[in-house]
């Protein structure tokens, strides 16, 4: 089947659902300038600090380093706090809501990533499921109790060193803060907002579950793949049709729908199909 078939496959699956999912990993930032990590290299690429250090981005994102040296723990999210506030998101994030809208569809989004992006794009908090946590809240390091709280701090951090040269402190018990962010051989994360989320989505599935869904997803890799796996469950266990849109890894199973170009470009090309115009 060719690419233009799919995108015309794809454009008829959304019409005619009454519901879509929204899923995404990494990649999913990839056309807004943020990095996805792809692989130690990729992560080294992204910051050649610690390739100086011999530190890949499992040992950057693990909360052995709040508990040894904060300042260290936090350079990398600190760093990654001002990259995401920063960072716009790339207009595909509206082009999904303007579909959703068009069509009269309920929406919701499942997504990997911590950077908050599809709410500064406009999603409502109660229509999120962020299934590793968000770097703008934070939680005590220890912890000393189960609070979640919005992360409004400055972090300055020294590219030299990696260091932080702010320390976001519990505001329970003054000791040292994390972002609530569920990272590698964690062991303290707080899941209580998480799990909050978790709750409204399976509310949400509920409603539509004898209703013709669409998961659309996007950059959502095999090398961590919560999210590819979310959208298969989706697809096996409603009426679902799965559109994978992923430059590298898009092959799907069960008959739907693989797309092997990126987030806007996929976007854009199923676009061309939803008001029955080829874009060729």
């Amino acid at each position: 089947m060719s690419l233009s078939e799919r995108y015309e496959r794809a454009a008829e699956a959304i019409k005619s659902a009454k519901a879509m999912v929204v899923t995404a990993g990494a990649g999913m930032g990839v056309d807004s300038g943020l990095p996805d990590f792809r692989g130690d290299q990729g992560f080294w690429n992204a910051y050649p600090m610690y390739e100086r250090l011999g530190i890949n981005f499992v040992g950057a994102a693990n909360p052995a380093n709040f508990e040894g040296d904060p300042a260290f723990g936090w350079g990398f999210y600190g760093h990654r706090t001002n990259l995401y506030r920063a960072t716009e998101p790339h207009r595909g994030f509206r082009m999904l809501q303007d579909w959703a809208a068009k069509f009269g569809q309920d929406s919701f989004v499942v997504t990997s990533n911590v950077d908050g992006q599809f709410q500064k794009s406009g999603y409502r908090e109660d229509q999120i499921l962020e299934v590793h946590g968000s770097i703008h809240h934070l939680q005590c390091l220890s912890p000393c109790g189960n609070d979640i709280w919005d992360h409004h701090e400055a972090i300055p951090v020294d590219l030299d060193t990696m260091r932080a040269q702010h320390v976001p402190e519990c505001r329970n018990c003054s000791r040292p803060a994390r972002p609530n962010i569920l990272m590698f051989g964690d062991y303290s994360w707080l899941s209580d907002r998480t799990r909050g989320q978790e709750m409204r989505f399976d509310s949400f599935l509920s409603q539509h579950q004898h209703e013709p869904i669409v998961v659309v997803e996007m950059g959502a890799g095999t090398a961590i793949p919560t999210i590819r796996y979310m959208s298969e469950r989706l697809g096996q266990r409603f009426i679902a049709t799965v559109v994978r849109i992923n430059p590298r890894e898009a092959h799907i199973s069960g008959g739907h729908i693989s797309l092997p170009c990126g987030a806007i470009d996929g976007l854009e090309g199923i676009e061309g199909y939803l008001d029955g115009e080829k874009n060729n």
